[in-house]
């Protein structure tokens, strides 16, 4: 019997590996959609990243990949993916948001030999606040990046289930 990509990857460790996948995957995106260069972070955290938006992954590669950012990021990404000004943009948000989320996990799924058709992705979540609590599944250490988007921190990160 064939081992999914998962159980390859967690039992050898070497997801790891796929770090840089997911910082180019990010960078691409926002360069392409929003017409912008993600820079490395150099400082820890200090933001409040009150918005997160998901995408599942299912098939060859399960897990979760999310997107978090503060409110004026995420007023910011629909701004430059809609064409419009920041204090402008309402409720497609959430939808913005979740578009650029789904495009990071589509084009990270497509850098990795095999999954581009053997890995399926869900519709977006985006939820809104801080008075929440994850609890993935993930059975092997998730995978993540730090990121500036206009000087603002932006968080990237990638579980993964076997």
């Amino acid at each position: 019997m064939r081992s999914s990509v998962n159980e390859a990857l967690a039992a050898n460790g070497q997801h790891e590996a796929w770090t840089p996948l997911l910082e180019l995957a990010a960078r691409e995106v926002f360069e392409l959609m929003l017409g912008c260069q993600l820079v490395p972070s150099t400082t820890p955290e200090e933001a409040s990243l009150d918005v997160t938006s998901m995408v599942g992954l299912a098939g060859k590669l399960c897990g979760v990949l999310s997107l978090r950012c503060d409110g004026k990021s995420a007023a910011l990404m629909a701004s430059k993916m809609l064409g419009v000004e920041a204090e402008k943009v309402g409720p497609e948000i959430s939808d913005a948001l979740g578009e650029v989320c789904n495009m990071i996990a589509g084009n990270f799924k497509n850098k990795i030999s095999g999954l581009s058709e053997g890995c399926m992705l869900s519709v977006p979540t985006v939820i809104t606040g801080t008075d929440y609590s994850l609890h993935s599944q993930a059975d092997s250490p998730g995978l993540e990046v730090r990121l500036l988007f206009e000087g603002m921190p932006i968080a990237i990160s990638l579980q993964i289930r076997r």
